[in-house]
This record gives structure tokens, sequence and C-alpha cells, in this order.
């Protein structure tokens, strides 16, 4: 009978050609270097054939390893589509499941559902929050929140609101011993930001901000970097720092009090990058993507309304 490997030694398999390495293939997989090279090695047995060249710790595929370590990957992406097919179909037609960035999500989108459900009650909304982009032919999502330029073959996007750079800090900093008149009197308070680039951007920092607001001296080697704006910001709401956030995560705790914006400057993020809702073209006319897309829409109007003029 045909040897033909299971899923699960044909991702050992597929990790092992990426990294052309068993250790690094085993710590993607979780395995130890042994067992991953048990694996391959068994696979071999079966085929009767050598899928990698061994030298040292380092690995080359052989041409038989290319030729079924393709075969894999086009097995194994035909099996998720299916996978993926499958679980939309188990989910009836009232689930409509979201992909949200983690930020986005906490501080805003989940803020919000609960006016959604009641506008449309046979709409069962299920989420995936994550920093992942997910693939709508992979993954079981119908809808995606995405940061970006807003192409992407095969998608339709619909623009939600651009990204405004604000300060933010707690009220109680305001009347403090070291109070905020000018964007100078940041000096004397811990600041922090997100240090982040990608997509041929780099996000705002303090470096920026105290530029466009006339502090030209001003010396970053004390400010707090953070990887997410998520730990920028509950610096701000424990009053430890003044943190720069985008407008749109930190607008409900703006509005509940939470944080105050003491200065209006604002830095735009370049207009081609914004947040944008993204879904197939074949699911256009879905009622179900059709109610979100009209109700956040709206939602973010709400948002674009309330960011303070740029100076």
């Amino acid at each position: 009978m045909l040897f033909i490997p299971g899923t699960r030694a044909l991702k050992t398999l597929l990790a092992a050609r990426r990294h052309l390495n068993f250790t690094r293939a085993a710590d993607e997989l979780g395995l130890t270097p042994a067992a991953v090279s048990h694996q391959i090695k068994e696979i071999e047995d079966q085929l009767g054939a050598i899928l990698f060249h061994r030298a040292g710790r380092s690995l080359r595929l052989t041409e038989a390893g290319t030729l079924f370590c393709d075969a894999a990957e086009d097995s194994i992406e035909t099996l998720t589509r299916a996978a993926s097919r499958i679980q939309k179909l188990s989910r009836g037609s009232t689930a409509l499941r979201i992909s949200v960035p983690v930020e986005l999500a906490t501080k805003w989108l989940m803020l919000k559902v609960v006016q959604f459900r009641r506008l449309n009650p046979g709409i069962d909304l299920r989420f995936d929050i994550s920093y992942d982009t997910r693939n709508f032919d992979l993954d079981d999502i119908d809808i995606a929140i995405r940061f970006g330029t807003g192409h992407y073959d095969g998608l339709r996007s619909e623009h939600l609101f651009g990204n405004v750079i604000v300060p933010v800090c707690s009220p109680r900093l305001l009347n403090a011993e070291r109070p905020l008149k000018e964007p100078r009197d940041l000096l004397q308070h811990t600041l922090a930001h997100v240090e982040w680039s990608g997509q041929g951007i780099t996000w705002p920092n303090w470096n920026t901000w105290m530029a466009a607001a006339g502090v030209p001296d001003f010396d970053d080697r004390s400010v707090l970097s953070f990887s997410s704006s998520s730990d920028a910001i509950e610096a701000a709401l424990s009053g430890v720092a003044v943190a720069l956030a985008d407008f749109a995560i930190v607008a409900n705790d703006l509005a509940e009090g939470r944080l105050v914006q003491p200065f209006e400057l604002g830095i735009r993020i370049p207009a081609e990058f914004a947040y944008f809702l993204v879904y197939p073209e074949a699911s256009a006319n879905d009622p179900r993507i059709l109610a979100f897309r009209e109700w956040i829409l709206g939602e973010a109007q709400q948002i674009e309304l309330q960011e303070r003029p740029l100076s």
C-alpha cells in the first residue's frame, strides 16, 4: 500500500523545510529535535527516498524532498481551506465571525457590540481577537478590521477612520505638583510611547510630537518605550506617565474622564494608512455583513467627529 503521511508529520516536514534545521523546526512545533528527526526519518523510510541531505546541523533539500514538500504544502492548504469552509457551515447562517486587532477590540469595539446586538438580534457576533492577519480562505472568519492601505487582492475594503496620535494622561496630572500648562512642561514628567515600524511607516513618537510642538531640545533617553499601545495607555491610566496614543483607541477613556488630552496637538499618520473594514468580494451581499458594515461605519464616523483639530 502506498504510504501517505498524516497531517502532523507533514507539518513537521514543512517546518524542517522552512528552517533547514531540526532544532529550529522543533522550537516552532514545540517538539524535541530528536522527535523531528525521527518523524522525518520515518517518512523517508516509508517513501524509500532521502528528502534532506544532512551536513552537521544544517539541512539541504534533495530533488525528492522538494517534490514531496511542495505536494505536502498543497495538501495542507487544501485541507485547511476545506476545514475552514466546514467550520463556517457548521456555525449556521446567523453567526458572523470578526477578526479584530487586540487594542481596537478591547478599547473600542467590545464596548459597542451590545448596541449592535440590540439592533440586530438575529446576528450572533463572534470574535477572533489577534494581532495576526487572518486569511479568509484558510481561517474561520467572515469579516475583519485591518490597519494598512486597504489594498487587498480579492477583498473589499471600507475606510473606517485614520490615526491621530495624541498625548493623554490621568486627569490627576493636570493640577498636580507639576501641572501641564504648555508642551515644555512635559519634560518634567515621565513620557511613554509605542516604538513600531511597518508597512513603510514609523509610528509617531515623542521626538516627532515635541518637534511639532516647538520643543527642539527634547531628549528621549528617559522615555518609556512599549511594543503595544495597550501598555502605553495603561501607564497613562495609572498616572505613571503621559502617553502618546491613537485617538480612536482612547476615545472612550477620554469621553468617560479616565484620561484627558492635555494639549490639542496631534500627529496624523499618513492619510493612505487607516483602519479598514475588510471582507471578500464574494460576500458583499451577505445580509450579516451588510448589517455590520452599516452599523460600524456609523460608529467610525463618530470617531472622526470627536477628533480635536490638529495643530
